[in-house]
């Protein structure tokens, strides 16, 4: 690779953005840039004034994506698309989201300092509304760029407030009514391939100290969040073990038997990964003395395949009926709730491997255990890619310790894949 197909990233407009978003809408220790809220719309209006300071081309959509464009050689062609979200969870860090779009920015300025015109439309993308956080709801901007938000999730109420999602879009300047009749903005056919760039939210690439990953797909979600087991309750000292009808030693033995079930599904080569997020007794009920008589849990199961996370879950419901007649509980696992797994392209996967080994950019391939907008346009059937940059601390934290070297790597990365065309 040349050196003119080569271009650096403005490290330094990354570095300005980072620090401005982190003065501008750190709360406490935290992040909190809220979707739809006081935080999400500054961070899109200090992309927007970048990508004008860059001569980019700027669009919005109904639900108040931020398109910004740098016109290609052939404006016919389909476009690349960059970028990721910029809201956060409560409290949490800098770069979740937000390094995707600096990114995209960066490469792009880096472009055009050494006159580098790409032969097709680039755009980078700011995203509104991924985390689920605050609306019940992933991929809520994504999912309204190509038109297909589902109705009712306009009067989905924020966790934070209880005003629903169409008041917050039409005080932030969005059309709820144009998302309710499912207009796009984004169409398939019109996109050539969409690349995120993201921190790693997992230990991995820290683990095996490689600054950049490349992602082989993003695991689904299959997941129980009202899960609950009935039993009795009774006097801790005066009720016989024979008799109990114990919810929290049954839902235990529930927990740690299921839990060995999905280690021996993932040891045999099925993507998989199980977590019990929340297990809880009624602290109004509840006490030191009683055999607790309800308890309320959480079964998250990911992976690559749907029908991998439902084979773990059938198990699941298998030994729910064992455990439940022996221990004389009843288990209710409730409503469930599915994200769609998607498999990263081949073909863009193996250039940006390729890449990363010219410009010398140690890279891992790993998957996903977070969802990502990605996964959006990968259903559409847009080929996309994502690159993970290396991240202490996880995410969805204050802690989050993306290093600045490691993200100029990654951001190399990017723009050499725009400078050679961008076509999957």
């Amino acid at each position: 690779m040349t050196a003119h197909s080569r271009p650096t990233p403005d490290m330094a407009l990354a570095r300005s953005l980072f620090d401005e978003l982190a003065a501008r809408t750190r709360v406490g220790r935290g992040i909190l840039r809220a979707s739809y809220g006081e935080g999400e719309n500054f961070a899109h209006g200090l992309a927007r004034r970048t990508a004008e300071g860059l001569g980019l081309e700027i669009a919005t959509d109904a639900a108040l994506n931020l398109y910004m464009t740098m016109p290609g050689k052939d404006r016919t062609l389909p476009r690349l698309v960059v970028g990721s979200h910029m809201d956060s969870v409560p409290q949490g860090g800098n770069f979740d989201g937000a390094a995707g779009v600096v990114a995209g920015l960066s490469a792009l300025a880096g472009l055009s300092r050494l006159g580098i015109r790409p032969r097709r439309d680039v755009t980078v993308m700011a995203i509104r509304a991924e985390e689920a956080a605050w609306f019940n709801s992933s991929y809520i901007g994504s999912h309204a760029a190509f038109g297909r938000l589902e109705p009712e999730a306009l009067d989905v109420r924020r966790s934070d407030n209880g005003r629903p999602l169409r008041e917050h879009l039409a005080d932030a300047g969005g059309d709820p009514a144009a998302v309710l009749r499912g207009e796009s903005h984004l169409k398939p056919e019109a996109v050539a391939a969409f690349i995120e760039l993201h921190i790693e939210q997992g230990p991995v690439l820290e683990a095996e100290q490689i600054p950049v990953g490349l992602v082989t797909g993003i695991r689904g979600c299959l997941r129980y969040a009202h899960a609950r087991c009935h039993g009795a309750y009774a006097h801790s000292g005066a009720a016989p073990r024979a008799t109990r009808q114990d919810a929290v030693a049954a839902t235990a033995e529930l927990v740690h038997r299921l839990d060995g079930a999905c280690i021996a599904i993932d040891q045999k080569g099925e993507d998989l990964v199980f977590t019990v997020g929340q297990f809880n007794t009624d602290p109004a009920i509840a006490a030191p003395s009683k055999v607790a008589g309800e308890t309320r849990f959480v079964l998250d199961f990911r992976g690559l395949k749907e029908a991998t996370m439902r084979k773990a879950a059938g198990v699941g419901q298998a030994l729910a009926e064992e455990i439940g007649r022996r221990q004389h509980v009843r288990f209710d696992f409730g409503a469930e709730s599915y994200s769609y797994a998607a498999v990263m392209d081949l073909a863009m996967r193996a250039r940006l491997k390729g890449l990363a080994g010219e410009i010398g950019i140690p890279a891992l391939e790993l998957p996903s255990g977070a969802g990502h907008d990605a996964a959006v346009f990968t259903a559409m059937g847009v080929p996309s890619a994502m690159i993970f940059v290396r991240n202490a601390h996880g995410s969805h934290n204050p802690d989050e310790a993306m290093a600045l070297a490691d993200f100029a790597s990654a951001t190399a990365l990017l723009a050499a894949y725009i400078a050679r065309d961008g076509a999957p």
